[in-house]
Order: C-alpha cells, then structure tokens, then sequence
C-alpha cells in the first residue's frame, strides 16, 4: 500500500496532541485574562476566541463558529488529499510543511466543535502594543506556511534555465 505524505500524519498528531494539552493545561491553571509574565514581552494568558485569525469576527452572532468548522473541515481534506498523492519520501519538506498546517486546523477545529471558541493563550508583546494571543495549532500553521514557502523557493532553484 502506498502510503505517499500520509508516513507525515505521525507529525500531525503529535502537534494537535502538544496543542491540546497545552490548551487543556492553560485552561485547568489561569482564568480568562489571567497574566503569568514568562519573558519581558511574553505572557501565558487565557483567551477565548470565537473569530478566526486576530479575532477577526470574533463579535459576530454566533453564525463564525460553523462557518470557521466547516471551512477547517475542507481544508483538512483536501489537505488529505495532497498528502496522499505526494511522493512521502521525496517530498519531504512538501509533506512536513502541510503535516504542520493540517496539525493546526485539526487542533483548532476540535476547539470550535467541543467549546464553540479556540482557546488562546501566547501573548506576545512589546509595552503596550499586543500581537493577539495564539496557540500551538497557530504555531504549526505558521510553521507550515513558512515551509511551503521555503518548498516553493527551493523547487525555483531546483528547476532547469
């Protein structure tokens, strides 16, 4: 059986498994707001979101929570699918990149399905301007985009002038 990117998947869990319990462990120790200063300009700090990325429609009527559920959904399948019809072995950093992505919208879509909100809890700062908070899952998406970036670049390099 030809298991293509899908050897990556070992990846993919152990993110949305790190994501989880990082955000379960947030979650049982600080209320919503609660600061602990790591770094001058990082804080632990529990945040809900209902929005999408930078609590963009996060004031919206409730109706965000499906729509971000069911768009997580066909990204994670077509992600699937590409995973499936790569080369796993010399594909490497392809599969790795959209193992990372996937990672991040299975851990962030088990929180919108069990909580109706993504749970956030890394606050980078400087001062007093804030970045909005994140998780692991945005982490690993974040990751993942600079890979396939990194992927693109060096597949212009690899090709024949």
């Amino acid at each position: 059986m030809k298991l293509g990117g899908w050897r990556w998947l070992w990846l993919t869990a152990a993110v949305v498994l790190l994501d989880q319990l990082t955000k379960a462990w947030v979650s049982a120790h600080f209320a919503p707001g609660e600061n602990l200063t790591l770094l001058p300009v990082l804080n632990l700090t529990l945040r809900y979101n209902p929005g999408a990325a930078f609590s963009m429609l996060a004031d919206a009527s409730g109706w965000q929570r499906w729509f971000f559920t069911a768009l997580a959904i066909a990204v994670g399948i077509g992600i699937l699918v590409w995973l499936r019809r790569l080369d796993g072995r010399n594909q490497r950093l392809l599969a790795c990149a959209l193992a990372f992505i996937l990672a991040g919208d299975l851990g962030n879509l088990i929180d919108r399905l069990q909580l109706g909100h993504v749970v956030d809890f890394i606050e980078v700062h400087w001062h007093e301007s804030r970045f909005p908070a994140f998780n692991v899952a945005d982490s690993a998406i974040t990751v993942g985009a600079v890979l396939l970036i990194l992927e693109a670049l060096l597949e212009q390099r690899r090709k024949p002038r």
